[in-house]
């Protein structure tokens, strides 16, 4: 089921991903993009976690708990995301030692200008 964010949620995305960026020189800030959001939670609604072909670049989180009512925060899915910034080389633009550092570079993609994200709560993934 799709749950709306807060504006205060969304204002956390954006201020984590300008920061990311900003970490490693990346001037041009994102903003907010309610169709790009709309296209998140199009995709999260149908709880796959495969990602979709399509003109946006896209990152995945899920997360999930034993605790009744417990809801990810920006800060978990962009802790994960941005966790991977040890595993991408720079020099070469590549992940180093076989690891994922695919969400990291999504982060800090210098030509992304909107972000949009949504949030699905009741999702089964994994058994979870």
């Amino acid at each position: 089921m799709a749950a709306d964010l807060s504006d205060a949620e969304k204002a956390q995305f954006v201020k984590l991903h300008n920061d990311a960026r900003a970490a490693v020189g990346v001037k041009a800030q994102v903003s907010w993009s309610e169709a790009v959001a709309a296209k998140a939670r199009e995709h999260a609604s149908t709880c796959r976690t495969d990602h979709i072909q399509g003109p946006y670049g896209e990152n995945l989180w899920w997360g999930w708990s034993s605790t009744a009512g417990w809801v990810g925060k920006p800060a978990d899915a962009m802790g994960s995301w941005v966790g991977e910034k040890p595993y991408y080389d720079r020099s070469s633009n590549s992940c180093v030692g076989g690891k994922v550092c695919g969400h990291y570079t999504q982060v800090v993609w210098s030509r992304t200008t909107q972000i949009g994200c949504a949030r699905v709560t009741g999702c089964n993934i994994n058994g979870h």
